[in-house]
C-alpha cells in the first residue's frame, strides 16, 4: 500500500505533506494546500501529490481523523474544492484507509 511507502519514508516533500486533522480541518488551510502541492506537482512534472490526514508530521505516528467521516461528505470535498478554485481544478481521488 502506497501510505506505507509514506509512512516509512518519515518525511515530508513539495508533494507529500502530513497533517493530524484529528477532528476536523479548516477549509481554507485545505485549499491553500490543495494549490500549493498542485504547483509543486506541476512544476515538478509529478502527476500527483498527496495530502495525508491522520498522520502526525513529527513522528509520522497515525492517529486516525474524524475529518468528513460521512463517507458521502468526504467524496462531496471534490465538488467543493472545485466550485472555490480558478478553473475548477479538483482532486483526483479521495483515498480512505482503514485500520483492521
Amino acid at each position: 500500500m502506497k501510505i506505507n511507502t509514506f509512512l516509512s519514508q518519515n518525511l515530508e516533500t513539495e508533494v507529500l505533506e502530513f497533517k493530524e486533522a484529528k477532528n476536523g480541518y479548516d477549509f481554507d488551510s485545505l485549499g491553500e494546500y490543495f494549490s500549493a502541492l498542485s504547483n509543486e506537482a506541476n512544476l515538478k512534472g509529478h502527476d500527483e501529490a498527496w495530502l495525508i490526514f491522520g498522520v502526525k508530521d513529527k513522528d509520522k505516528s497515525i492517529v486516525g481523523t474524524q475529518f468528513r467521516h460521512d463517507q458521502a461528505k468526504l467524496h462531496s470535498l471534490k465538488a467543493e474544492i472545485a466550485n472555490h478554485i480558478t478553473n475548477h481544478i479538483t482532486l483526483k481521488e479521495i483515498h480512505e484507509v482503514k485500520n483492521g
